[in-house]
C-alpha cells in the first residue's frame, strides 16, 4: 500500500501562531514603553521648538539622558489649532494633555544649554531640568537574549529533524523512524530481470528468492524454512544494487530499500530505533523484502579499532540488526537482502546462517557475459550496423557492467562530438582509450629530448614483450599524452583463471622494458618509469608473502589475496623473515631488469628503428610490429584481426 500523506496538526499550527503572536506583541511594547508613548506626530525638530520657544508657548523643557528633549506647552498655546496634535491620545487611548506633548533628538547638549540660558535672559518664562532614565526594559530582554536564542536553535533543529514545521500528526520527535523507502505494485519501478544481463548465477539464486515469497507452500512443503537473508558480495560496479532494483521491479511483496549509513545518526539510540522500526512496518506488511545497500556502514566487526569508544553507536545499531534478524519473534516471512563490496570487515555474527544464509558473489563479467552486458546498454544508441559485438567485448577484459554502460555513453558523446548521425566502432575504441588512459593532450608541451627519452622508453617495453612467450599481446604504442602519462603501451591480457610463476616474471620482465631501453640507449635513467616501478615491485612481493612462489620462503603466504593482514598492524613475521623476504624481492626485480637488458641488447637495431618509427607517427600498431620484429618466433600460428589498427582495452597500460 502506498504512504499516506501526513497532515499537519492544527493544535500545533494554532500554538505556534500564539507563540509567534505573543513575540511580537512584546516587542512592540519594548519599542513603546522605550519611547514613552509618543506617536510620529508629536515627533519635531530643534527648529520648531525654538519657534515655539520664542513665541513663549513653552512651559517645561525636560532632557532625558543628555540627548532626549520632552516638551509640554503651557495651557492657553495648547487650545490653538497647531498644537491640535499634541491634545490628541496615544494607541492605547491615554490622555496626553498634562504633557510633555513634543520630543526631539538636542544634537549637541552644551549649545543647546546656551539657547536655552539666552531664552531665559530674554525674558521667555519656562522651566528646564535634566534627568537620568536607566532603561529596564532593554536590560531585562538582553539578559534573557542567550537563553532565547538557544531555545530558538533548539526548536529549529527539532522542526528540521521531524520533517517539518508542526507536521507528523503532532510528533515532533520521529528522528528514530526508518529512512526506508518503500515500492510496491504500485510503485513505477522499470527495472526487471531482463535488464540484468549475465551475472546467471546471481540472478538465478535472486528471482528464487522473490518466488520464496510469492509462493512460499512451494517450498515448506517438504519441511523447509524460507532463508532469511541473502549477502550480494563483489566488485565495485558489478550490478549488485542493479540486481535489487530489478527484485523491487519483479516482485509483488512490499519493497523496503535504504542504505546502511541512514541508520548512523550523531544522537544516541537513533540508529536502533530505525533499525526497530524499519522491521515493525516490514513485518506489518509481510510478506515483504528489505534491502540494505552498502550494509558495511553499519555492519563492521565490533570491538576492532575503537580506542575512544566512538563507535558504541554503530555497535548498539549492529546488536539490535541481529536481534531483529535472528532473534526471539523472527517467525515473519521477511527476506533481508544486503550488498557490500567489503565482505571481509563484517562481523561474523552478522554472517552466520540464519541471518544471511546465502552469499551470493556477483564477479566481474565473462567474456560471453560482458557481449551480454553491451547488447543492454547499446539498444538506446543509434549504431552501426556493422558494428561487431563480440569485438567490442574481447576488447573490454575486466571491464565491469558499469566500465561497459560508461564506454557506450562515452562513445554516443564521441559520436556526437564529430557530428556523426550513427556510433561505430572507432567510436567505441576511443571512450575505451578515453576511459583507461585518460585525454588526449596534444597541446602538452614536451622538449625534443623529453620526447625522444620517451619514445625510447615505450618502444622498449613493445620490444620486450614482443620477444617473450608469456607477455600479454601488444595492441598498440603511444608517444601522445594521455591523462598523467606521457606515454603508453597498450596491451590485450589473456582472461586467465590461475596465473603461473614464468607468467608473473615475463610480465615484469616487459615492464621493465621501458627502464631498460633507456639506460641502453642514453646511459642513464629518468623518473618517468616511477609507475613501472611500482607494478613490479607489488607483483615481487605477491610472489614472496602471498603465493608462495619463492624458493626461500617457502610455501608460506601472510597476507590474503587482497594484501589483508589478520593481526592488523603487526607483521605476521619476524624481523629475520622481513630482511630475507626485502631481499628476495629485491633479487626477483633484478633479475628481470637483466633479462630486459640482454633482450634489448641482443635486439638494439630493432628497437632503434620502432623508436624513430613512433617518434614520426607518434601512434604505431601491431601491423608495425610485425613489419620490423617479423611474427613472435614462439607463436604457432597468429590470427592477425584487421581490427588492431584501432583498439584499445582495459589494459594493462606502462606508462611513464
Amino acid at each position: 500500500m502506498a504512504k499516506k500523506e501526513k497532515t499537519p496538526n492544527k493544535k500545533s499550527n494554532v500554538s505556534a501562531y500564539w507563540l509567534y503572536g505573543l513575540i511580537a506583541v512584546f516587542f512592540i511594547s519594548m519599542s513603546y514603553f522605550n519611547n514613552d508613548g509618543m506617536t510620529n506626530d508629536q515627533r519635531i525638530n530643534i527648529s520648531t521648538f525654538e519657534r515655539f520657544l520664542n513665541e513663549d508657548e513653552v512651559e517645561r523643557v525636560l532632557v532625558i539622558n543628555k540627548s532626549l528633549a520632552q516638551v509640554t506647552i503651557k495651557d492657553d498655546a495648547l487650545q490653538t489649532s497647531k498644537h491640535k496634535s499634541a491634545r490628541s491620545t496615544d494607541f492605547l487611548g491615554r490622555s496626553n494633555a498634562k504633557g510633555p506633548h513634543y520630543q526631539f533628538e538636542v544634537g549637541n547638549l552644551e549649545i543647546f544649554q546656551n539657547k536655552l540660558e539666552e531664552a531665559k535672559s530674554k525674558g521667555v518664562e519656562f522651566d528646564y531640568d535634566f534627568k537620568t532614565v536607566e532603561n529596564r526594559w532593554l536590560d531585562v530582554m538582553l539578559s534573557f537574549l542567550p537563553l532565547i536564542l538557544i531555545i530558538g536553535v533548539w526548536i529549529f533543529l527539532m522542526r528540521r529533524m521531524s520533517g517539518g514545521g508542526g507536521g507528523g500528526g503532532g510528533q515532533i520527535f520521529n528522528i528514530g523512524k526508518s529512512k526506508a523507502k518503500l515500492f510496491d505494485e504500485k510503485s513505477n519501478v522499470k527495472v526487471t530481470f531482463k535488464d540484468v544481463a549475465g551475472l546467471e548465477g546471481a540472478k538465478e539464486e535472486v528471482q528464487e528468492i522473490v518466488d520464496f515469497l510469492k509462493n512460499p507452500s512451494k517450498y515448506t512443503f517438504l519441511g523447509g524454512k524460507i532463508p532469511k537473508g541473502a549477502l550480494l558480495v563483489g566488485p565495485p560496479g558489478t550490478g549488485k544494487t542493479l540486481l535489487a532494483k530489478a527484485v523491487a521491479g519483479e516482485a509483488k511483496v512490499p519493497f523496503f530499500s535504504l542504505s546502511g549509513s541512514d541508520f548512523v545518526e550523531m544522537f544516541v539510540g537513533v540508529g536502533a530505533s530505525r533499525v526497530r522500526d524499519l522491521f515493525k512496518q516490514a513485518k506489518d506488511k509481510s510478506p515483504a523484502i528489505i534491502f540494505i545497500d552498502e550494509i558495511d556502514a553499519v555492519g563492521r566487526a565490533r570491538g576492532k579499532s575503537n580506542m575512544t569508544g566512538s563507535n558504541d553507536e554503530r555497535e548498539n545499531t549492529l546488536n539490535q540488526l541481529l536481534t531483529e534478524m535472528d532473534g526471539f519473534g523472527t517467525d515473519t516471512n521477511v527476506i533481508v537482502l544486503a550488498a557490500t563490496n567489503r565482505s571481509d570487515v563484517l562481523d561474523k555474527a552478522l554472517m552466520r546462517a540464519g541471518r544471511f544464509d546465502r552469499q551470493i558473489y556477483v564477479d566481474l563479467p565473462d567474456l560471453r557475459e560482458r557481449e551480454e552486458i553491451f547488447k543492454v546498454h547499446l539498444k538506446p544508441l543509434k549504431v552501426d550496423k556493422q558494428l561487431d559485438i563480440s569485438f567490442l567485448a574481447k576488447q573490454t577484459p575486466g571491464f565491469s557492467g558499469a566500465d561497459i554502460a560508461n564506454v557506450c555513453n562515452e562513445s554516443a558523446l564521441i559520436a556526437a562530438r564529430k557530428t556523426k548521425k550513427k556510433v561505430d566502432r572507432q567510436d567505441f575504441l576511443d571512450a575505451v582509450d578515453r576511459i583507461v588512459g585518460g585525454l588526449e593532450k596534444k597541446s602538452k608541451i614536451i622538449t625534443p629530448s623529453e620526447k625522444k627519452t620517451i619514445a625510447f622508453h615505450e618502444a622498449g617495453h613493445a620490444t620486450v614483450s614482443w620477444m617473450l612467450e608469456h607477455a600479454s599481446p601488444l595492441v598498440k604504442v603511444t608517444i601522445v599524452p594521455r591523462g598523467q602519462s606521457l606515454g603508453a603501451a597498450w596491451y590485450l591480457p589473456e582472461e586467465r583463471q590461475i596465473v603461473r610463476t614464468e607468467q608473473m616474471l615475463d610480465e615484469m620482465c616487459a615492464t621493465l622494458g621501458g627502464r631498460a631501453a633507456e639506460q641502453i640507449i642514453f646511459g642513464k635513467i629518468s623518473t618517468g618509469a616511477l609507475s613501472d616501478l611500482v607494478k613490479v615491485t607489488r607483483q615481487a612481493r605477491a610472489i614472496v608473502t602471498v603465493y608462495g612462489l619463492n624458493d626461500k620462503i617457502g610455501n608460506i603466504t601472510y597476507y590474503d589475496a587482497d594484501g589483508q593482514n589478520e593481526f592488523g598492524f603487526t607483521k605476521p613475521y619476524s624481523e629475520d623473515t622481513a630482511r630475507q623476504i626485502d631481499e628476495e624481492i629485491s633479487k626477483i626485480v633484478e633479475r628481470e631488469y637483466k633479462r630486459a637488458l640482454a633482450l634489448l641488447r641482443k635486439h638494439k637495431k630493432k628497437l632503434t628503428e620502432l623508436a624513430e618509427h613512433l617518434l614520426e607517427k607518434e601512434v604505431i600498431f601491431k601491423d608495425d610490429l610485425v613489419t620490423i620484429f617479423g611474427n613472435r618466433p614462439f607463436e604457432k600460428e597468429e590470427i592477425v584481426e584487421e581490427e588492431s589498427k584501432s583498439s584499445s582495452a582495459k589494459k594493462t597500460a606502462k606508462s611513464t
